[in-house]
């Protein structure tokens, strides 16, 4: 069973939009996400995350059947060779026994092992509470999200000893003074949130301790509102929440980003995303003129099983790769198509045009395609990524950025920092090195796991 990472739910063809995670509903529990143990967790969380285990038990045995299954149909199907007292045909024409036709070669099925080690551990039960504060339903949850939330959570945790352990210790001394809410200035300005994004944070909070005393508990919750409203701002000037291929027709995403931010790793994990989410998915590997690039691209387009489709020559003109690969991607019946872009920013002029020339392209060859533009930024460079984006931002007609590098980095609320100056939408952050390590991103679950509780989650 496909699991749509993009739409975040099982099967389906992939067009009927989903609740946004980004909008949370009202979660099992009243309390906001800070259980983390069974012991303390509420009575309809640990209900909610045993349901879901169930659930992920359940489905993953009823695949290994499937896959054990066809394993034996495929047993049986082979050809019996005939017994050694069998008479053998013979021609007449040449009297010689007939050399008999070898039977097919049935590939070999190995069936997936039901994980035993899911347990309702801290990590899983933090897990499920967000899942469910966001509306999911038990039986819809994929333990790669389980393990997905994790992984964020353990990601940001150096932000969190950063930022969020002394904003506890602030706002735990009582109701915010004037002095706690300049300390609180301090804190997010060295975790690089930005001038712009720390100014709006303060004066919220300094117009909500106007109106009311806040203890700790309420202080962290208004704050979590505060980021979320800002993380999602984009959406009210047009950006559309749902960002997922559209099924059926040509999507182009086009990838840009200085070199070294991990831009062609992200097209490798993005390739890796689509093709598990049930999408037809094929590369373009553009980014003609850095040294072993489209060596590079390949190795991840093996890895994501994805066809890369190159030019073998040196300094090729990146147009002509695109326009090959589309008509391709035309031929094939392809659904989204990746686009690995120049990313060299020692002449902005010629790097502009080479952009529009691209663009010119995909608008005569596929005007009818979904086209996205994405800026790969890495969350470790804090202000002087924000500096690169703007150059990419005037030849591009950037829609959206993806974060990368969030795992070793204390400045995560650069996140804030990219969205307030840019006016963009973050469409996908990542947190390790792993092919499964980026995902869509949504504001909700990035909140919760930059101010979780002080627990670390074990890998």
């Amino acid at each position: 069973m496909v699991f749509n990472w993009f739409r975040r739910k099982f099967g389906g063809s992939g067009e009927e939009p989903s609740p946004p995670a980004e909008t949370p509903t009202a979660a099992p529990s009243a309390e906001s996400p800070q259980s983390t143990t069974e012991s303390t967790a509420s009575p309809s969380i640990l209900n909610w995350a045993k349901t879901a285990l169930q659930s992920i038990q359940a489905r993953q045995q009823s695949e290994s059947a499937a896959t054990i299954e066809t394993i034996e149909t495929a047993e049986e199907t082979q050809e019996t060779p005939p017994a050694d007292d069998a008479p053998v045909p013979v021609s007449i024409e040449s009297e010689k026994p007939p050399v008999a036709e070898p039977a097919p070669v049935q590939p070999v099925v190995e069936a997936e092992p039901v994980d035993s080690s899911l347990v309702l551990d801290e990590g899983f039960l933090w897990s499920a509470e967000v899942l469910a504060a966001q509306g999911r339903r038990p039986e819809e949850v994929d333990i790669e999200e389980i393990t997905w939330l994790q992984r964020l959570r353990q990601g940001l945790g150096k932000t969190r000893r950063g930022l969020v352990h002394q904003l506890r210790a602030i706002v735990g001394q009582g109701p915010l003074s004037r002095d706690a809410v300049e300390e609180i200035e301090m804190l997010l300005l060295q975790s690089d949130v930005g001038v712009k994004a720390t100014d709006q944070i303060i004066a919220a909070l300094q117009t909500k301790i106007r109106q009311e005393t806040l203890p700790a508990d309420q202080a962290i919750a208004y704050l979590k509102e505060i980021l979320r409203d800002i993380l999602d701002r984009p959406f009210e000037a047009g950006y559309r929440r749902d960002f997922a291929p559209k099924k059926g027709t040509l999507n182009i995403w086009l990838i840009a980003g200085v070199n070294g931010v991990g831009k062609t790793t992200t097209i490798g994990k993005l390739a890796h995303i689509a093709t598990q989410s049930g999408y037809r998915c094929l590369i373009a590997a553009a980014d003609t003129f850095r040294a072993a690039a489209t060596e590079q691209v390949k190795i991840w387009g093996q890895r994501s099983d994805v066809e890369v489709i190159a030019n073998p020559g040196k300094n090729t003109d990146p147009a002509a790769v695109v326009f090959d690969a589309i008509g391709a991607a035309q031929a094939r019946g392809t659904e989204l198509l990746l686009v690995d872009t120049a990313g060299r920013l020692q002449n902005k002029a010629n790097l502009m045009e080479e952009l529009k020339k691209i663009r010119r392209i995909i608008d005569k060859k596929a005007g009818d395609a979904q086209i996205e533009s994405l800026l790969v930024l890495d969350a470790t460079l804090g202000q002087n990524g924000l500096r690169q984006a703007q150059v990419f931002a005037e030849a591009a007609q950037l829609t959206g950025v993806i974060l990368t590098k969030l795992d070793g980095t204390a400045k995560g609320g650069v996140a804030l920092a990219v969205v307030q100056e840019l006016g963009l939408p973050i469409r996908f952050i990542g947190a390790g090195e792993g092919i499964k390590d980026l995902r869509p991103f949504s504001s909700f679950e990035f909140v919760e796991a930059l101010l979780s509780s002080e627990v670390e989650v074990a890998a």
